[in-house]
Protein backbone atom coordinates (compact mmCIF):
# COMPACT_ATOMS: atom_id res chain seq x y z
CA UNK A 1 0.00 0.00 0.00
CA UNK A 2 2.46 2.48 0.96
CA UNK A 3 4.94 1.75 -1.96
CA UNK A 4 2.01 1.47 -4.62
CA UNK A 5 1.41 5.45 -2.97
CA UNK A 6 5.31 6.32 -3.53
CA UNK A 7 6.64 6.05 0.02
CA UNK A 8 10.25 5.43 -0.28
CA UNK A 9 13.41 5.58 1.56
CA UNK A 10 13.99 8.36 3.66
CA UNK A 11 10.50 9.10 3.94
CA UNK A 12 8.84 9.78 7.29
CA UNK A 13 5.27 8.46 7.88
CA UNK A 14 3.29 9.79 11.04
CA UNK A 15 1.59 6.38 12.79
CA UNK A 16 0.06 5.62 16.03
CA UNK A 17 1.83 4.15 18.21
CA UNK A 18 -1.50 2.75 19.97
CA UNK A 19 -2.29 -0.39 18.26
CA UNK A 20 -0.20 -3.35 16.77
CA UNK A 21 3.34 -3.41 14.99
CA UNK A 22 1.28 -3.85 11.56
CA UNK A 23 1.60 -0.13 9.87
CA UNK A 24 4.60 0.24 11.40
CA UNK A 25 6.46 -2.43 9.30
CA UNK A 26 4.59 -1.77 6.31
CA UNK A 27 6.02 2.05 6.77
CA UNK A 28 9.86 0.16 7.45
CA UNK A 29 9.29 -2.23 4.55
CA UNK A 30 8.99 0.79 2.51
CA UNK A 31 11.84 2.31 2.99
CA UNK A 32 9.92 4.85 5.01
CA UNK A 33 10.59 5.87 8.71
CA UNK A 34 8.06 5.65 11.72
CA UNK A 35 6.84 8.68 13.26
CA UNK A 36 4.75 8.49 15.94
CA UNK A 37 1.67 10.47 17.21
CA UNK A 38 -0.68 10.36 20.22
CA UNK A 39 -3.98 9.61 20.57
CA UNK A 40 -6.89 11.57 21.52
CA UNK A 41 -7.84 10.15 24.68
CA UNK A 42 -11.66 9.69 24.27
CA UNK A 43 -11.47 8.17 20.51
CA UNK A 44 -7.84 6.70 20.90
CA UNK A 45 -7.42 7.68 17.34
CA UNK A 46 -4.81 9.99 16.43
CA UNK A 47 -4.39 13.53 17.91
CA UNK A 48 -4.68 16.03 15.20
CA UNK A 49 -2.56 18.75 17.00
CA UNK A 50 -0.32 15.71 18.25
CA UNK A 51 -0.38 15.32 14.01
CA UNK A 52 0.54 18.74 13.54
CA UNK A 53 3.37 19.07 15.96
CA UNK A 54 4.81 15.61 14.18
CA UNK A 55 5.37 17.22 10.74
CA UNK A 56 8.72 17.76 9.33
CA UNK A 57 10.26 18.67 6.28
CA UNK A 58 10.66 14.81 5.13
CA UNK A 59 6.97 13.57 6.41
CA UNK A 60 5.48 12.18 3.10
CA UNK A 61 2.28 10.73 4.92
CA UNK A 62 0.16 9.82 7.79
CA UNK A 63 -1.40 7.05 8.54
CA UNK A 64 -5.02 7.06 10.45
CA UNK A 65 -6.45 4.53 12.67
CA UNK A 66 -9.92 3.88 12.97
CA UNK A 67 -9.98 2.28 16.49
CA UNK A 68 -12.06 -0.12 18.36
CA UNK A 69 -14.78 1.37 15.43
CA UNK A 70 -14.36 5.06 16.37
CA UNK A 71 -13.13 7.55 13.57
CA UNK A 72 -14.26 11.00 15.61
CA UNK A 73 -11.74 13.44 15.09
CA UNK A 74 -9.69 11.93 11.95
CA UNK A 75 -11.61 14.51 9.75
CA UNK A 76 -9.19 17.16 11.78
CA UNK A 77 -6.05 14.58 10.77
CA UNK A 78 -7.40 14.55 7.63
CA UNK A 79 -7.48 18.54 7.17
CA UNK A 80 -4.03 18.92 8.38
CA UNK A 81 -2.64 16.43 6.61
CA UNK A 82 -3.87 17.29 3.39
CA UNK A 83 -3.10 21.23 4.18
CA UNK A 84 0.68 20.33 3.96
CA UNK A 85 0.45 18.58 0.90
CA UNK A 86 0.60 15.04 2.45
CA UNK A 87 -0.91 11.72 1.58
CA UNK A 88 -3.27 10.41 4.11
CA UNK A 89 -4.24 6.98 4.80
CA UNK A 90 -7.28 5.64 6.94
CA UNK A 91 -7.06 2.16 7.98
CA UNK A 92 -9.81 0.58 9.77
CA UNK A 93 -9.61 -1.90 12.48
CA UNK A 94 -10.66 -5.20 12.45
CA UNK A 95 -14.44 -6.01 12.36
CA UNK A 96 -15.91 -6.71 15.45
CA UNK A 97 -18.60 -9.85 15.83
CA UNK A 98 -22.39 -9.19 15.24
CA UNK A 99 -24.25 -6.54 13.33
CA UNK A 100 -23.49 -2.78 14.06
CA UNK A 101 -26.94 -2.08 15.75
CA UNK A 102 -26.33 -5.34 17.91
CA UNK A 103 -22.98 -4.02 18.95
CA UNK A 104 -24.44 -0.44 19.45
CA UNK A 105 -27.62 -1.81 21.61
CA UNK A 106 -25.01 -3.95 23.46
CA UNK A 107 -22.88 -1.02 24.47
CA UNK A 108 -25.72 1.37 25.26
CA UNK A 109 -26.89 -1.28 27.58
CA UNK A 110 -23.79 -1.38 29.22
CA UNK A 111 -22.69 2.13 29.23
CA UNK A 112 -26.00 3.30 30.79
CA UNK A 113 -24.73 0.59 33.99
CA UNK A 114 -21.74 0.35 34.35
CA UNK A 115 -20.12 1.87 37.23
CA UNK A 116 -16.12 1.85 38.64
CA UNK A 117 -15.24 1.95 35.29
CA UNK A 118 -14.89 4.23 32.49
CA UNK A 119 -17.51 4.03 29.51
CA UNK A 120 -16.09 4.38 26.05
CA UNK A 121 -17.29 8.08 24.72
CA UNK A 122 -19.67 7.37 22.64
CA UNK A 123 -20.17 9.57 19.38
CA UNK A 124 -22.77 8.80 15.95
CA UNK A 125 -20.08 7.06 14.04
CA UNK A 126 -19.15 4.94 16.66
CA UNK A 127 -19.57 1.29 15.36
CA UNK A 128 -18.05 -0.76 18.54
CA UNK A 129 -15.73 -3.00 16.97
CA UNK A 130 -14.64 -3.36 20.72
CA UNK A 131 -16.34 -1.93 23.71
CA UNK A 132 -13.24 -0.86 25.65
CA UNK A 133 -13.60 0.39 28.88
CA UNK A 134 -11.16 2.46 31.73
CA UNK A 135 -9.90 1.43 34.61
CA UNK A 136 -9.47 4.54 35.62
CA UNK A 137 -6.28 6.08 37.59
CA UNK A 138 -4.87 2.79 38.46
CA UNK A 139 -2.15 1.69 35.90
CA UNK A 140 -1.58 -1.65 34.56
CA UNK A 141 -1.14 -3.85 37.91
CA UNK A 142 -4.72 -2.33 39.31
CA UNK A 143 -6.16 -2.84 35.22
CA UNK A 144 -4.95 -6.35 34.82
CA UNK A 145 -5.93 -7.57 38.47
CA UNK A 146 -9.77 -6.39 37.46
CA UNK A 147 -9.07 -8.01 34.62
CA UNK A 148 -8.42 -11.88 36.06
CA UNK A 149 -10.75 -11.24 38.49
CA UNK A 150 -13.89 -10.92 36.24
CA UNK A 151 -13.04 -13.49 34.31
CA UNK A 152 -12.72 -15.51 37.32
CA UNK A 153 -16.44 -14.78 36.99
CA UNK A 154 -16.97 -15.44 33.27
CA UNK A 155 -16.67 -11.91 32.08
CA UNK A 156 -14.66 -12.49 28.72
CA UNK A 157 -12.34 -9.30 28.32
CA UNK A 158 -8.83 -8.76 26.91
CA UNK A 159 -6.02 -6.29 27.27
CA UNK A 160 -6.64 -4.25 23.41
CA UNK A 161 -2.92 -2.96 23.50
CA UNK A 162 -0.43 -4.34 25.78
CA UNK A 163 2.63 -2.55 25.08
CA UNK A 164 2.36 0.57 22.63
CA UNK A 165 5.12 0.55 19.34
CA UNK A 166 7.21 2.83 20.41
CA UNK A 167 8.19 0.17 23.48
CA UNK A 168 8.82 -2.44 21.68
CA UNK A 169 12.67 -3.12 21.10
CA UNK A 170 12.78 -2.77 17.31
CA UNK A 171 10.90 0.53 17.29
CA UNK A 172 11.92 1.85 20.78
CA UNK A 173 11.42 5.74 21.30
CA UNK A 174 11.61 8.40 23.35
CA UNK A 175 8.92 10.22 22.36
CA UNK A 176 6.60 12.41 24.85
CA UNK A 177 2.88 10.40 23.95
CA UNK A 178 1.09 10.36 27.35
CA UNK A 179 -2.26 9.39 26.47
CA UNK A 180 -0.65 6.48 24.54
CA UNK A 181 1.07 5.66 27.74
CA UNK A 182 -1.74 6.24 29.61
CA UNK A 183 -4.45 4.35 27.65
CA UNK A 184 -1.61 0.94 26.93
CA UNK A 185 -2.08 0.71 30.79
CA UNK A 186 -5.79 1.46 31.49
CA UNK A 187 -7.77 -0.09 28.95
CA UNK A 188 -9.87 -3.23 29.08
CA UNK A 189 -12.02 -4.50 25.81
CA UNK A 190 -15.18 -6.40 27.23
CA UNK A 191 -16.57 -8.86 25.24
CA UNK A 192 -20.08 -7.63 23.70
CA UNK A 193 -20.06 -8.95 19.69
CA UNK A 194 -22.27 -12.09 19.10
CA UNK A 195 -25.61 -13.15 20.96
CA UNK A 196 -24.96 -12.13 24.19
CA UNK A 197 -27.96 -12.59 26.47
CA UNK A 198 -29.62 -10.11 28.43
CA UNK A 199 -28.30 -12.68 31.09
CA UNK A 200 -25.10 -12.42 30.14
CA UNK A 201 -24.91 -8.50 29.64
CA UNK A 202 -25.85 -8.14 33.63
CA UNK A 203 -23.23 -10.86 34.69
CA UNK A 204 -20.76 -8.18 32.89
CA UNK A 205 -22.54 -5.60 34.75
CA UNK A 206 -23.05 -6.86 38.13
CA UNK A 207 -18.94 -8.14 37.91
CA UNK A 208 -17.64 -4.84 36.80
CA UNK A 209 -19.43 -3.04 39.52
CA UNK A 210 -18.84 -5.76 41.94
CA UNK A 211 -15.14 -4.84 41.55
CA UNK A 212 -14.69 -1.32 40.14
CA UNK A 213 -14.69 0.63 43.28
CA UNK A 214 -12.50 -1.86 45.19
CA UNK A 215 -9.78 -0.97 43.02
CA UNK A 216 -9.63 2.88 43.02
CA UNK A 217 -6.80 3.76 45.15
CA UNK A 218 -7.94 6.16 48.39
CA UNK A 219 -6.95 9.26 48.74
Amino acid sequence: MLKAAGIGLGDEVIVPAYGNAEITDAVVSAGGLPVFADIDPDTYCLDASSVTAAIGPRTAAIVAVRRFGESAGLQQVHEVGTGKGLLVLLEADTAGAGSVAQRRAHAAYLSARLRGVDAPVHSAGHTYQQYVVRVPGNGRPDRDAFARAVRTKGVRCSVPVKTPVHRLPEYRRDAALPETERAADETLALQIGGELSRRELQRIVSSCNALGGLLVPAF
